[in-house]
């Protein structure tokens, strides 16, 4: 990406703490944060006051790729090393272990940043509360903008979540499980005892829905998540939603779609950067809609 010194995939040393392991194509999703988290605070530090990051699957700041054994920054650690830093960072994270590496690794090597952290072990649907306590309080004296990223492995993030922290001035870039867990599991989901959905989307009536939707009759369940996911985002003020972005792997010569990430921000001024990003570092992809 020519047009930025500031290169989100560092690698770095194992250094025995824990560092669960992910696929190549994570890097392409580190990138996106990293490169929006960039622009984010160099363009907006003399905007407002405070600067959040908020993180709600922080998992450990590292991360190895499996196919090559090399451990790299992931999402926690890629937004403390931006060159211009956040005021403050929220940093939640249900496993104990790799929340306790986070705050290891953050105060060995970002010590001035760990007094401006804070980390919150637990499930972020669980722990929404004390998300939402820990962001300041937004005045006239003193604004406040923050950035959310949701980097889930399934679809555990439920939408009331999500909406407690869209009622404030915040962008959100989200991974949704679209390939890795809705394709997989659309059978699982289907049955009526599984509230995976139900609490993904906020809507019991899904199935219904689905199955007697005319404007379905063509469209994926994959298709149909996204499609409702962008509607409901839309009614909590997110107006101007960006085309899905899709992250595809090779297998068996066919592209096959992993998850999609979804960006969100009430004011054009993100949607204009988060577009920048994504042509900069991955050129035209394929639209979801």
């Amino acid at each position: 990406m020519n047009n930025y010194k500031y290169n989100p995939i560092q690698e770095v040393e194992d250094d025995g703490l824990t560092i669960p392991e992910v696929g190549e194509w994570g890097k392409e999703k580190y990138n996106l944060l990293g490169y929006y988290a960039e622009l984010f605070t160099k363009s907006m530090r003399d905007k407002w006051g405070n600067l959040v990051y908020i993180d709600l699957f922080a998992s450990s700041g590292y991360c190895k790729i499996k196919s090559t054994g090399k451990i790299i920054k992931s999402g926690a650690l890629i937004a403390l090393s931006t060159p211009i830093h956040f005021d403050k960072y929220i940093f939640c994270e249900e496993d104990k272990d790799l929340i306790a590496s986070l705050e290891k690794r953050i105060e060995r090597d970002f010590p001035k940043e760990r007094a401006k952290s804070v980390f919150i072990q637990g499930s972020c649907n669980e722990k929404i509360d004390e998300i939402i306590k820990n962001i300041p309080r937004y005045s006239v004296n003193n604004t406040v903008l923050n950035f959310c990223f949701i980097d889930p492995f399934n679809l555990g993030i439920h939408f009331n979540t999500v909406a407690r922290l869209g009622a404030y001035q915040l962008d959100m870039l989200m991974l949704i499980a679209t390939g890795m867990a809705a394709t997989r599991n659309e059978k699982k989901y289907q049955s009526p005892s599984n509230d995976t959905i139900s609490l993904f989307l906020n809507d019991s009536s899904w199935r219904s829905d689905f199955s007697g939707d005319a404007d379905m009759k063509n469209q994926s369940f994959t298709q149909f998540l996204s499609k409702r996911y962008k509607s409901n985002m839309i009614k909590l003020g997110y107006t101007q939603v960006a085309d899905f972005h899709d992250v595809r792997y090779k297998h068996n010569n066919k592209n096959v779609l992993l998850y999609h990430l979804a960006f969100f921000s009430k004011n054009p001024l993100g949607n204009k950067f988060w577009n920048i990003i994504r042509k900069q570092y991955t050129g035209d992809q394929q639209a979801l809609f």
